[in-house]
């Protein structure tokens, strides 16, 4: 426990210690004076964290207290947990500013990361938590061979988990580097080096307090900042619309379909990909096993959905009054030139509306909260892409379940330190990318993936191992390769002068595939073993419906 002080009093000496590393390395241009009441508080909550996960280190004894708290998280708590988890870098801080820039566009956006909740609601929640331990992979194969079905898994939530921890590496590193006047990789650095600190010894409990924590300050946030921006319009939404009208560059287009929308198919395609892509989100699967039955599951989704659909409200609002807030003010932008970059960067849009509208203070508790906000994100997916490979493949594949839980608590942390170091160099390489459009890739990859086998494998009876692997394998691939020959990445990140991938997301074209694959696969399949496994649903249909036998493998 010597050692756990030490590591935390150096991780949170490591923010002051890396700002004046990185001071004579500053542009001229991005670097702001000290904000001694944000960066106050911006310590604290850094420290009240560290405190919770030096306080969950001592109650983690086992591989199920490190993965799932211990089963013993209750549908409220869980329901709060899950929104914090979701309620991430994108949409506090992307969702924000895709609305300020895109005005409806931007509205329907958040829509769509919130549509998708019902189907987790009525289709998965209860199977999820009957039939699952640790991973969704342990869902999948159920019926299905371990080995091949996990080592499939483990690829899927591994690049679902990389595309989602550079979201929240964007975010966080754009936020510490507004707030302390820091180089950008500088700041990435840092937020790696402390969701190590938070994973590797508090693991799911302490994820889970911190989301807790977080969701309820950030809700409380959001509406203040909310309601003190309405304040200025005379709590009028009718006013609100009027103003930023005339704020916008594109007048009164902002208030119907642009060019997100423009195109049909590349609207359909971030549809399904955002509606679907929830479902196969690996760090939100985990979270209904911290809850001890099936009835808490479905509690959680109902919470969570209501705290998130109130949240993603607040923030479309938050959007609109900073078009006429922060829009007009040239103090927010670089070289005061009004419609030009904003200071910070183009996802800061929160965070100057809430020291426009409250002073420093009020900005200090904010993007403390966003920081947190994040940390507990990045945590909780550090904690979803370890889990797969310790649990599923190193545990499960390679040792074939003989493994210590003491062996697989190393591999954990080992496997955290490497997707710590990925997630740096890949939140560095996308550092000009807005964080929500970035999710809506992410969405898409998780909706060709793990979304088709999860929901086949639950209720279609025909499935087969060759199926499933060969149709996520497929939608894998497929959805990967059109996002990296898409114009957001091929043209934007790769610096081509033309994509070859016309449309932005893959989900219209790779999950379709996926779902394809995996039926035709598995109707051919007439070996010895696929027809055991056509044989077994009839159990595991009664497990996922009653949850006989849940209990017991929860508690291993």
């Amino acid at each position: 426990m010597t050692q756990l002080r030490k590591l935390m009093l150096a991780a949170a000496c490591l923010l002051p210690a890396s700002m004046a590393l990185a001071a004579p390395a500053l542009g001229v241009v991005e670097k702001q004076p000290l904000n001694l009441h944000a960066i106050g508080m911006f310590f604290v909550f850094v420290l009240g964290t560290l405190a919770i996960t030096w306080w969950a280190a001592s109650k983690t004894k086992s591989t199920s207290d490190f993965y799932t708290a211990g089963g013993g998280i209750t549908g409220f708590q869980n329901g709060l947990a899950i929104a914090g988890d979701y309620m991430s870098a994108a949409t506090l801080l992307g969702l924000s500013s895709l609305v300020f820039a895109k005005g409806y566009d931007g509205f329907i956006y958040t829509i769509g990361f919130f549509v998708g909740w019902p189907i987790i609601t009525f289709l998965m929640a209860e199977r999820l938590r009957n039939l699952g331990r640790f991973t969704f992979a342990d869902i999948v194969s159920y019926r299905l061979d371990q080995n091949k079905v996990r080592i499939f898994a483990a690829f899927g939530s591994l690049t679902v988990v990389c595309c989602y921890l550079i979201v929240q590496m964007v975010g966080a590193g754009q936020l510490i580097k507004l707030l302390f006047g820091l180089d950008y990789p500088v700041a990435v650095v840092i937020v790696g080096a402390l969701m190590l600190v938070y994973v590797i010894f508090g693991g799911m409990i302490a994820t889970t307090w911190v989301q807790i924590i977080k969701a309820v300050l950030l809700l409380a946030g959001g509406t203040t900042l909310a309601v003190m921006a309405m304040s200025q319009f005379g709590f009028s939404y009718e006013a609100l619309a009027t103003k930023a009208v005339e704020a916008h560059a594109s007048g009164w287009n902002i208030m119907g379909p642009g060019s997100m929308l423009a195109d049909p198919i590349n609207t359909a395609s971030m549809s399904l990909g955002l509606v679907f892509g929830i479902a196969g989100l690996p760090h939100i699967l985990m979270r209904f096993f911290t809850v001890p039955n099936a009835k808490e599951a479905r509690k959680s989704v109902f919470y969570a959905t209501g705290f998130i659909g109130f949240f993603f409200l607040v923030v479309c609002t938050l959007g609109f009054a900073a078009m006429v807030i922060i829009g007009t003010d040239p103090q927010y932008y670089v070289n005061g030139e009004v419609g030009g970059a904003l200071i910070g960067g183009g996802n800061m849009v929160a965070m100057h509306l809430a020291k426009a509208v409250g002073g420093n203070l009020f900005f200090g508790f904010l993007a403390a909260v966003a920081f947190a906000t994040i940390l507990a994100v990045v945590s909780g997916l550090a904690l979803a892409g370890a889990s797969a490979i310790s649990h599923d493949l190193y545990a499960t594949v390679f040792k074939k379940g003989k493994a210590s839980e003491k062996q697989e608590m190393r591999v954990t942390r080992m496997a955290t330190v490497g997707l710590g170091i990925i997630a740096i160099l890949l939140g560095i390489l996308f550092e000009k990318m807005n964080v929500a459009f970035l999710v809506g890739l992410t969405f898409g990859i998780a909706a060709s993936t793990n979304f088709p086998v999860l929901i086949m494998a639950m209720y279609w009876k025909g499935l087969t191992t060759k199926g499933a692997i060969i149709g996520g394998f497929s939608g894998l691939i497929c959805a990967l390769v059109l996002v990296i020959l898409s114009p957001a990445v091929w043209v934007t990140v790769l610096g081509n002068a033309h994509a070859i991938f016309p449309y932005d997301h893959p989900a219209l074209f790779s999950m379709p595939l996926a779902f394809l694959v995996i039926v035709v696969v598995s109707r051919l399949d007439r070996s010895v073993r696929a027809d055991k496994e056509r044989d077994a649903y009839a159990d595991q249909f009664v497990r996922a419906q009653t949850g006989l036998g849940a209990a017991s493998a929860s508690s291993h």
